[in-house]
């Protein structure tokens, strides 16, 4: 049986018009795009293709597109070229549920000699915008934060934020990783001034990101060598993943529309129907400003690994978090910093659809889900002591 994947936060399918766009060029059309000759010269036209669509999705100009191996690395460059190129200033501002890849990175700048702020959330996820403005100070180098989050697509208003970092004299950084392909962006409207995206978020291949700097923003490369990306990233392309996320940005861009309508209703559907049928199931998050395709919900009194144990044997993929935090035992620190009790965090599973995700999936999902809570609450202590609790109030 096919398996249901509702874990495209994770990592998505190579969409069949990515594929069929890269395979040339793994074969055929193998020449080193930096060569004089034309064999080589004509894949580096590809590359200033893919350039171009990157740039259309996200209303930037080309060469304000630089092409990394993937959003960690995007991420990583942004910060540390900020740190490099004002390096009088020793303060950072980031949130505490952003993904590791920011999170780990500021934890070990904190060690290191730079003052780092962590913004909190409330109990919906959604930033404490006046405390990080309080923080912000003639010190601060870059404020990273992340578009959407990537457990509960709780989305933040970075764009007004960018503004008022600008105007502090802050560089401003955002991890769009999770947004790119699924709420529009416009980055030509906006004074956003780096952006970082993944190819594998939004159907492209793996091993390929793309960093957005906004022309003026100074900037200190973070991998020397080459020439490519005209001096921002040394290294030889990775001309098959470059291409692939091309294709893939000018998908998202015409798929867009079906995210926030279609992809949405689906969504809607499968985590209104299960709060229905289940007790105590809980939507973790602001159900008001969010991704479209990302639902977080808390199932009380079981473990999210067992549940995802029992889905997969019916091939129905989910999550308990992100897929850089996966195997640990500890609650997710995104749910830890909104104060999702205990109980809750433990059970909660994140489902992440796609445009490729149908009605009859869902149905399947609905239908085993009740099944696979009731089978493990049985198995529960926890309900158990809950269960005789309530019997003892009726009485």
């Amino acid at each position: 049986m096919k398996p249901i994947y509702l874990d495209n936060n994770a990592t998505t399918q190579v969409a069949p018009e990515v594929l069929e766009e890269i395979l040339p060029y793994l074969s055929t059309f193998y020449g080193n795009p930096s060569s004089m000759h034309t064999f080589g010269g004509n894949v580096g036209k590809k590359i200033k293709e893919a350039r171009a669509k990157t740039a259309d999705l996200l209303g930037a100009q080309p060469e304000e597109i630089v092409f990394t191996a993937c959003g960690t690395e995007s991420d990583s460059t942004a910060v540390w070229a900020a740190l490099r190129s004002y390096p009088a200033k020793r303060h950072v501002i980031t949130s505490k549920v952003e993904h590791p890849a920011v999170k780990n990175l500021a934890e070990y700048l904190s060690r290191n000699g730079y003052r780092v702020t962590f913004v909190p959330v409330d109990k919906l996820g959604r930033l404490d915008v006046e405390y990080l403005y309080h923080h912000l100070n003639d010190d601060t180098a870059i404020v990273s934060l992340m578009w959407a989050n990537n457990e509960t697509g709780i989305i933040f208003p970075v764009e007004e934020i960018a503004a008022e970092v600008r105007r502090r004299g802050a560089v401003f950084h955002t991890d769009a990783v999770q947004a790119v392909g699924k709420v529009p962006v416009n980055l030509g409207e906006s004074v956003i001034d780096m952006l970082s995206l993944s190819g594998h978020k939004l159907h492209a291949p793996k091993g390929v990101g793309a960093l957005y700097i906004r022309k003026g923003t100074k900037f200190a490369p973070f991998l020397l060598g080459g020439h490519q990306e005209h001096g921002r990233r040394g290294g030889t392309e990775n001309v098959a993943g470059i291409i692939g996320l091309g294709k893939a940005a000018e998908l998202a861009g015409e798929r867009l529309e079906e995210e926030n309508t279609r992809v949405r209703a689906l969504r809607d559907r499968l985590e209104e129907t299960l709060v229905q049928r289940i007790p105590n199931a809980i939507i973790n998050g602001d159900r008001d400003h969010r991704l479209p395709n990302t639902t977080s919900i808390a199932f009380e009194f079981v473990e999210g690994e067992a549940i995802l144990l029992l889905l997969d044997e019916y091939k129905i993929c989910a999550s308990s978090g992100s897929a850089c935090t996966s195997g640990s035992l500890e609650p997710s620190h995104v749910l830890r910093a909104m104060d999702v009790p205990f109980t809750a965090a433990h059970g909660s599973i994140r489902f992440s659809l796609s445009t490729y995700n149908t009605d009859a999936e869902i149905d399947l999902v609905i239908e085993k889900m009740p099944q696979v809570i009731e089978r493990l609450r049985k198995m529960s202590p926890f309900w158990a002591e809950k269960a005789a609790a309530n019997v003892c109030q009726i009485n």
